[in-house]
């Protein structure tokens, strides 16, 4: 069997950012004199790029407003939220077991390159990724991943692993195979919705899913 492609998304799939997410967007409403919201409020954000959640987070329309979120959010996202981070049980074993069995591993990400490298590296997996797609304002997941097929990155076979409807309609897009994961931020129904090829219920059901030859 050819060697299979399987890219991941970062937040609620690897890792579960929401702890720093949240102090850093609480941070950048401060700013603006806004109230903060709680980490339960703030989840449903974890996944979309945040520029098209900014007019709801400010209450307002005026771009600089959310221009300014987004900054304010990143400054300190930089300095400290990428830390506050929590891996998933089972994920590092689940990414050396497909590499191990010769995938190949990819991430696309709505989160900026840079912060998705430096996560990577606080957990030590960015040596089992061949290659990392972040995003930036204006750039939908889809775009990213159409990127990286007309690259030559993924192709035709190659699976999508997340846990948001963004990521599997992003890979359908593109003619990508998708996985959905129960343990991020994503609900059943919303995953179900967009028929994913594969639900995995923990991530030690990845390995068998993913290198299935029936995929």
């Amino acid at each position: 069997m050819e060697a299979r492609v399987v890219v991941f998304d970062l937040d609620g799939t690897i890792s579960d950012p929401l702890p720093g997410f949240s102090r850093s967007i609480n941070h950048a409403l401060g700013l603006q004199g806004l109230p903060e919201r709680s980490p339960a409020d703030l989840a449903r954000y974890i996944g979309p790029p945040l520029y098209e959640s900014a007019v709801e987070l400010t209450g307002s329309a005026d771009p600089h407003a959310h221009a300014r979120l987004i900054a304010d959010y990143r400054q300190r996202y930089g300095e400290t939220g990428y830390a506050e981070n929590t891996l998933y049980d089972g994920i590092p074993a689940a990414l050396r077991a497909l590499r191990d069995s010769g995938a190949t591993l990819g991430l696309c990400t709505s989160k900026r390159a840079d912060f998705a490298e430096r996560i990577l590296r606080l957990f030590g997996l960015r040596e089992l990724f061949a290659f990392v797609s972040g995003g930036d304002i204006g750039v939908h997941k889809w775009q990213q991943l159409q990127a990286l097929r007309e690259s030559g990155a993924v192709r035709t076979g190659s699976v999508m692993v997340g846990d948001r409807a963004v990521d599997i309609t992003s890979a359908h897009r593109n003619g990508l195979r998708a996985c959905g994961v129960l343990w991020g931020f994503g609900s059943l129904e919303e995953l179900r919705a967009e028929r994913p090829l594969h639900l995995a219920a923990t991530p030690g059901d990845l390995p068998s899913l993913l290198l299935s030859p029936h995929l």
